[in-house]
């Protein structure tokens, strides 16, 4: 594994499990000093533990990230932590998909604050402790859903949609701190938080319609991940990565 990130500190949001997990791991393998957020103590340390198996370097950052107070202390604690701060990955989410006639105020609260306000104070926080000569990279965890939705989407297409509209407007103001802003756009992959919304027949549909011929894994969104925040996309800012074997953009 090539070591471009070494000396960086990373924070990565909603890493207990899934493509947060995956990132945390991905980092660290780069060379990263990881910190490792999400609100259960137990999925927090056991990936933590995980990382410095492996020999990379991790440590927990235990905070509810859906507050502009919680965002604003896990950013801290990742800053106080290693006396340096240098990547955010804006990872964490909640999700509900509920037809139109269906969709409840309380689905609509919670995934605001966790998946889309989460997002703006975590740029918010990460600008206030990047330091303005050495710069920093965020990249924002949205959604092929932003680009090509679904029924029973509307509050999660809106809010990925969304992410990449504050991945732009972030990017065009912080440039001038050398704050790379960019987002990933990853199709369904098997995870622990998907697996409700997943069965045979919808797997083999869908493998059927991606021109490489199967479904992402977490690591292939990681890889990407790490590339955006890593000095080789070092002129890259204000783009949307999609990540999905293809099938977004073909009809196969």
């Amino acid at each position: 594994m090539q070591q471009d990130m070494n000396g960086r500190v990373a924070l990565i949001t909603g890493a207990g499990a899934g493509i947060g997990r995956a990132t945390a791991r991905q980092m660290a393998a780069r060379g990263a000093r990881v910190g490792v957020n999400d609100l259960k103590d137990e999925l927090v340390n056991a990936v933590v533990e995980e990382i410095r198996a492996e020999g990379g370097s991790a440590f927990a950052v235990v905070w509810n990230v859906s507050t502009r107070e919680g965002m604003t202390e896990a950013v801290r604690a990742a800053y106080e932590e290693c006396g340096r701060f240098d990547v955010l990955v804006n990872n964490a989410a909640w999700v509900r998909y509920q037809a139109v006639l269906e969709i409840a105020p309380e689905t609509v609260e919670r995934m605001l604050d966790i998946g889309f306000k989460a997002v703006i104070w975590g740029i918010q926080a990460a600008t206030e402790v990047m330091d303005p000569e050495r710069g920093g990279a965020i990249v924002n965890v949205a959604s092929t859903a932003a680009l090509r939705s679904a029924a029973s989407s509307v509050v999660y297409s809106g809010i990925k949609a969304g992410i990449l509209g504050i991945t732009r407007a972030a990017a065009a103001e912080l440039g001038a701190r050398r704050i790379r802003v960019n987002a990933v756009c990853p199709s369904a992959v098997p995870t622990e938080g998907t697996q409700r919304n997943r069965n045979v027949e919808r797997d083999a549909a869908r493998v059927a319609r991606t021109p490489l011929g199967r479904l992402g894994v977490v690591e292939d969104i990681a890889r990407g991940i790490a590339f955006l925040a890593s000095d080789e996309a070092g002129f890259i800012t204000a783009q949307a990565l999609t990540i999905d074997g293809g099938i977004t953009f073909t009809n196969i």
